[in-house]
């Protein structure tokens, strides 16, 4: 890195003594004007050096100044702003530690664009097919490749207004996050300015906001110490330092998050337009050069064959590192480049993240049980013997169905090898079959359910093992979660536990009595849980049951209220019907627009929508056709599901998000255009511009073609350009395109 001692100006000190010196001098005492006009120089001052120093120390590893010169610096500062209260500032190094709880601190947080999720390849086979793929939508020879480590962290995206620290929030969904940022002031790497210099090659752009994204880790070192410290005050240890990241990260006392010693490495920004750089590696340097932890294992590959031996040398060292890693990350250099690539729906085409080999380890089956999920599917699950892999200890894995434990062959006292299957889900690989026992039999499915003894069906040409029995309480009760769930109605406070026990009452029997439940019923129910001492104020003692009791029993009864605003996308994913995941139920209710248009749609009808074929449209089609569900239907709407798509609240939620005129957006201007974007936009990035079209009905995608309607080219336009005027498409500017989404009028051709 080109002389970071000035990235601070002349304030950077380089030597410890002229460090200890400044430190030294003592505090301008309050009292004359003049008195504080020094302060507030000497304050400054000290910040800058604070935040030069940490820099060298947290995210270079590379203290120019002793610990205890350090602290005098601090103590300094922190002497002053005592004397003179209103020289403190937010960002400076004194407020890095939360002084209180704020227990509403993780609000919602747009993101400044999408942070998207990133596409997997589970070997060097598909890892080659990306590379592949790559060259020759670029030109073979005609690509670099920048190729970073895969920290196994938590994701989070820092943004800065004027070069100044503003906000941090979390991934979240990828569009909004958490607000974490009292708890990631705390992150000593973290810079609370970014340096001059950094600003000074942003040039014009300097005062434009940014928001960079990266990862937060905590690490090994510090994982072990803080499991150390659980084992000796007798507290449950974290699984793996993932985890114990995001724990911290998420505490609601600052204090907390600031004795676990996280750190960051920051790879990505939302719009690399303001900083005027070209490539992922000008990117990095301008990263190092503002103040920010950046991954030293980072190397430019020019051929494919260098990306493989990264890779290798990657998985070969991991242990090595004080920090998990779970892959590698291979990036498109050149950003003209990654334009011309683009998005999918999910992940950018031009990078894709290696996953390393799973750890594998050897363990003992004994036994494999049968679990009834929400649709009567019924699923064996291999319970063994405990074993830690990949950082954390398991004991159960799915078998998925009996084709599978076929295929690999394993019998209830088998040794057998298990890995986490993306270093994330528990998986059995197989028997050890030298060890296997001579009198080992086969396992196969059983002939009733274990949940309610009815019968087991299996259909021709069906891998599944079902239970059909609408008296099923496995089933009813997996239905039941699934409604409530995050992505279904999501509804706050009723889990699994407060499920099971409105069952076993017999206060719920499918998912529209959750709206027959009144606020005193839900307070008496039983939690499941008893006291475990006696007070006389409450008039309890030691062994009573807990009831739910009215303040959960409100906030449930609210939440369950709030659900029936939910649009018929989520309804129909959370009915639970076979095939239809969220995205499903999303195109259905855009195309028929309520219920009753679905209910009277044909088979043919349904399995003509985009991504929908013949197999998704039978599920539905039983579904809506089975006189039980169209009562619960029916019942829902009477609790107040209008169970028909509103346009206008889908138009204002576009418009919201995108900045379109609502009434524009209902109307969908542009439906039946397709847009292709490409190059540097000013006023949006591209996928802002790509989502205000979408909003007016467009339909955006990532190549061009004869079907394409209009290209949008902005500055560092490449190969698209080329082959739009090749095709004779209609090339619109930023300015046209911004005409169109103020007005949804389209330019004649």
């Amino acid at each position: 890195m080109a002389d970071q001692q000035s990235l601070f100006g002349d304030l950077a000190m380089g030597d410890a003594s002229q460090a200890q010196r400044v430190a030294s001098e003592a505090a301008p005492a309050p009292g004359r004007q003049d008195d504080r006009a020094q302060a507030a120089e000497r304050a400054a001052e000290l910040r800058h050096l604070l935040d030069y120093h940490a820099y060298r120390y947290y995210a270079l590893d590379a203290p120019e100044i002793t610990d205890a010169a350090f602290d005098r610096l601090l103590v300094e500062l922190q002497q002053i702003e005592a004397a003179y209260p209103d020289l403190v500032t937010s960002s400076s190094y004194t407020q890095r530690v939360g002084g209180f709880v704020d227990v509403e601190q993780f609000t919602p947080v747009t993101h400044m664009a999408r942070m998207y999720s990133m596409d997997d390849a589970m070997n060097l086979e598909e890892l080659d097919e990306w590379l592949d793929r790559t060259e020759a939508a670029l030109g073979a020879g005609n690509v670099a490749y920048t190729c970073e480590l895969k920290i196994d962290g938590l994701g989070v995206a820092i943004t800065y207004q004027d070069g100044a620290f503003v906000r941090a929030a979390t991934r979240g969904d990828g569009t909004t996050g958490e607000d974490v940022s009292l708890n990631v002031r705390t992150i000593k790497d973290v810079p609370m300015h970014l340096s001059e210099a950094a600003l000074a090659h942003m040039g014009a752009d300097r005062s434009t906001p940014i928001e960079v994204r990266g990862e937060v880790y905590m690490p090994k070192g510090s994982f072990m110490r803080l499991n150390d410290e659980a084992d000796a005050e007798g507290r449950d240890p974290f699984a793996n330092p993932r985890n114990a990241a995001a724990g911290s990260l998420r505490q609601k006392d600052p204090k907390v998050t600031a004795k676990r010693d996280l750190a960051t490495f920051i790879y990505a920004i939302a719009d690399t337009a303001p900083l005027h750089v070209d490539s992922q590696h000008e990117f990095l340097d301008w990263l190092r050069s503002a103040g920010f932890s950046v991954n030293p294992n980072v190397a430019r590959c020019t051929t494919p064959a260098a990306v493989h031996q990264f890779c290798a040398d990657a998985c070969a060292h991991r242990s090595d590192l004080d920090y998990d890693i779970d892959g590698v990350v291979v990036k498109v250099d050149s950003f003209t480049q990654q334009g011309d690539l683009g998005f999918t729906a999910r992940a950018p085409r031009w990078a894709i993240a290696f996953k390393f080999p799973p750890e594998e380890k050897t363990t003992v089956l004994r036994d494999i049980r049968i679990q009834v999920g929400r649709t009567g599917v019924l699923t064996p699950v291999a319970e063994f013997d405990p074993v830690t892999v990949a950082g954390s200890t398991i004991a159960r894995a799915t078998l998925h169905n009996i084709d599978e434990i076929r295929r690999k062959d394993v019998r209830v006292g088998d040794t057998i090898i298990v890995h986490k299957a993306g270093d994330v889900i528990p998986e059995v690989v197989g028997p050890v079959l030298d060890k296997r026992w001579p009198d080992s039999v086969e396992w196969d499915m059983p002939a009733t359910c274990p949940a309610c003894g009815s019968p087991v069906v299996h259909e021709d040409g069906e891998v599944a093992y079902r239970c059909v029995s609408l008296d099923c309480p496995a089933q009813l009760k997996e239905r039941l979660i699934h409604w409530v769930s995050r992505g279904c109605m999501d509804v706050d406070g009723v889990g699994e536990e407060l499920v099971d026990k409105l069952v076993e009452a017999g206060l719920v029997h499918d998912v529209a009595d959750f709206y027959q439940l009144d606020v005193d019923t839900l307070a008496a129910l039983e939690t499941g849980r008893t006291y475990a001492t006696s007070n006389a104020k409450k008039g309890v003692v030691a062994g009573d049951p807990i009831p739910v009791g009215p303040t959960i029993a409100a906030k449930a009864i609210d939440q369950l209220n709030r659900s029936k605003s939910q649009p018929l996308g989520r309804v129909l994913f959370a009915l639970g019907i076979r095939h239809v995941g969220k995205t499903v139920g999303e195109v259905l209710a855009q195309r028929f627009l309520s219920i009753d248009a679905l209910v009277q749609a044909s088979e043919e009808d349904i399995a003509g929508c985009e991504g929908i074929g013949p197999k998704i449209a039978a599920s539905v089609k039983q579904f809506l056709s089975v006189p039980e569900n169209l009562e619960v239907l029916q019942r829902l709407r009477d609790a107040g599901f209008a169970l028909e798509e509103d346009l206008g609240a889908v138009a204002a939620r576009a418009a919201e998000t995108t900045g379109v005129d609502a009434r524009l957006a209902e109307s969908q201007p542009l439906a039946g255009l397709t847009f292709v974007l490409t190059g540097t936009l000013v006023n949006r990035t591209r996928d802002e511009a790509g989502a205000a079209l979408k909003a007016l009905g467009a339909k955006v995608t990532g190549s061009v073609s004869k079907k394409t309607s209009y290209l949008v080219a902005g500055p560092k336009a490449g190969s698209k350009l080329t082959k739009a005027e090749s095709l004779g498409v209609p090339v619109l500017n930023e300015e046209q395109m911004e005409e169109i989404l103020a007005t949804g009028a389209v330019p004649r051709a």
